[in-house]
């Protein structure tokens, strides 16, 4: 898989795409994750990628002609399944649709910034809006890492072990059940005897009844779906 991030501020997140599991996706070739500076594709001198909106509205928008000439250049080389645009009325994340990313081959995430975008290039240039939640960022740069982080580790041997990834919560609309290690019993605090017995038909039917009590008394809304 590859994602191309278009940004204004590439230094927020180059850290976060090449540490932890992503580094590790991109060292066994699983993955290619690159960033791109809008400014690079900019035609004044200033490399300004803003400028003031029509009507008088406060606030700088992105412009469309940086954006375009961006996706252009890289649609010439290869073909994407989706170009995205981090926006916050976009449709919100979740893991449903990170499993659905994951099976893509190319994506572009482009992170808006400033009071949003040239509205042409959602009209004609971005296939999906999607959202991290109802808040505001100062930009779109760590939505993209959260989205890249959710789809990359997905990816068949990303992670070692991949029955990890599958039993993760949300994956069936639960919460995942709780987790224990060692020592079984610290300051009297001790792990559930169950999970000590050895019996696995046992310790399932537990974490089965622990997520659908957790899911009921914390997030009630995903036993709805």
């Amino acid at each position: 898989m590859r994602i191309d991030i278009l940004t204004v501020l590439p230094e927020m997140i180059d850290g976060l795409i090449n540490c932890s599991i992503l580094k590790r996706a991109q060292e066994k070739g699983l993955a290619q994750i690159y960033l791109h500076n809008l400014r690079d594709y900019t035609s004044n001198k200033w490399r300004r990628v803003d400028d003031y909106p029509f009507g008088g509205e406060a606030g700088m928008v992105m412009q469309i002609e940086p954006i375009d000439k961006a996706i252009s250049a890289l649609k010439s080389e290869r073909e994407y399944d989706e170009v995205i645009y981090t926006s916050p009325d976009g449709k919100t994340f979740n893991q449903p649709m990170a499993n659905t990313l994951s099976l893509t081959k190319n994506l572009i995430i482009l992170c808006g910034h400033y009071k949003g975008i040239d509205y042409r290039i959602r009209e004609h240039l971005i296939t999906k809006e999607i959202s991290i939640g109802d808040y505001v960022l100062t930009g779109g740069e760590l939505a993209a890492a959260v989205m890249a982080d959710a789809i990359v580790r997905l990816i068949p041997g990303v992670i070692g072990d991949e029955q990890s990834a599958l039993s993760d919560s949300f994956q069936d609309n639960l919460l995942a059940p709780p987790v224990y290690t060692r020592p079984a019993d610290y300051k009297g605090w001790k792990v559930p005897e169950v999970l000590l017995s050895g019996h696995q038909h046992k310790i399932d039917e537990w974490r089965l009844q622990q997520a659908q009590e957790r899911t009921a008394r914390l997030r009630p809304d995903l036993l709805e779906k």
